[in-house]
């Protein structure tokens, strides 16, 4: 049987198959199905600043309120230091995921103020995390500020952060900058152990009857995938850290297009949450299947095969393959041209 095992930011993974951040891992029971299922690391929801410093923020006023109000109610109103935050319970599902599962976890963390990923960073680390993803989710909407000053963004909070904790760190980025593989450099050289391609943005609708802005979620689709992996292609052998495609992953064939590219794992998630975590199981048995029929003996003989570096024709990832696709179009029958 074809050895599965890969590499991922130092850590030793039986196969390149791994949750992304959901809210699968919230359960307990859920993350052990995820680990009994085959899933060979586990990357925790993402555990948001706002939300933590909004919280801290209405128990100081809740707190304060009662100081001020009527003295009968200190004997029955909650005190601050009995109470279980937001940050608290991430840190209580992160040890107990670290001691009921043998697989790796990777603690999510999304933050907005360099302080905030520094103190949360350094809590995550003494929790047990086996690695640190940063999901730095910012949307460039001020005219006054450059890309330049949107990159130094993400490099200075990955150098300061690597200042106060020893864990290894993936950067999860969006593919919104004007040169990927350059800002890909820039996090290697300060210090990423690896990169998570890509964020997905989640868009904000108008609601045309109360003309409201209103959040929407729309799971992936492998549509979206190639993206991913036409960048992975792109970076594989101009980087030494750790690849990652997240965003799309739904079937062996788009796992296994990742890897040819360059992938040393692949993030599964909307697949999960649509057909539960057998899903982990069917995809790992046809990775299996398929690299016997092709007769490779692992999938490092497989990884990066196909990147930009190998292929056979490296310029299909550059600005031919624009072309050609156009090429390709064919109208409708019936449709004038």
């Amino acid at each position: 049987m074809a050895d599965l095992s890969t590499r991922y930011l130092g850590l030793e993974l039986e196969h390149p198959l791994v949750p992304s951040a959901s809210p699968l891992s919230r359960d307990l029971d859920t993350a052990k199905r995820l680990e009994d299922s085959g899933a060979s690391a586990l990357v925790m929801y993402s555990l948001f600043e706002e939300e933590v410093r909004h919280e801290e923020q209405k128990m100081l006023r809740f707190m304060h309120e009662q100081d001020i109000g009527h003295a009968e109610a200190e004997t029955y109103l909650p005190m601050l230091d009995t109470y279980a935050s937001e940050l608290d319970d991430y840190l209580e599902q992160l040890a107990a995921l670290k001691s009921s599962l043998n697989i790796p976890v990777i603690a999510s963390l999304n933050g907005i103020s360099l302080d905030g990923w520094i103190e949360h960073g350094k809590l995550l680390q003494e929790a047990g995390a086996d690695a640190l993803e940063l999901n730095v989710y910012y949307v460039a909407a001020d005219a006054e500020e450059s890309s330049a000053e949107v990159e130094g963004r993400y490099v200075q909070l990955l150098r300061e952060l690597k200042h106060h904790v020893t864990l290894p760190i993936t950067m999860k980025l969006s593919p919104q900058f004007s040169s990927v593989t350059h800002m890909v450099k820039l996090l290697e050289s300060a210090g990423a152990d690896g990169v998570a391609l890509f964020n997905r943005f989640y868009q904000p609708n108008i609601d045309l009857d109360t003309l409201e802005v209103s959040p929407t979620l729309e799971l992936s689709s492998s549509a979206e995938s190639l993206l991913r992996i036409r960048w992975v292609a792109i970076l594989y052998g101009q980087v030494n850290l750790s690849l990652a495609v997240t965003g799309g992953m739904h079937t062996v064939e788009d796992v296994l297009k990742a890897l040819l590219a360059g992938a040393d794992v692949t993030h599964l998630c909307s697949a999960l949450l649509l057909h539960g975590p057998h899903r982990l199981t069917e995809i790992r048995d046809a990775l299996h299947a398929w690299l016997a029929d092709h007769e490779y003996e692992s999938v490092q003989q497989l990884k990066g095969s196909v990147s930009r570096r190998y292929a056979i024709d490296p310029v299909a990832f550059e600005r031919a393959n624009y072309i050609n696709v156009l090429d390709t179009y064919t109208a409708a029958r019936g449709v004038r041209r």
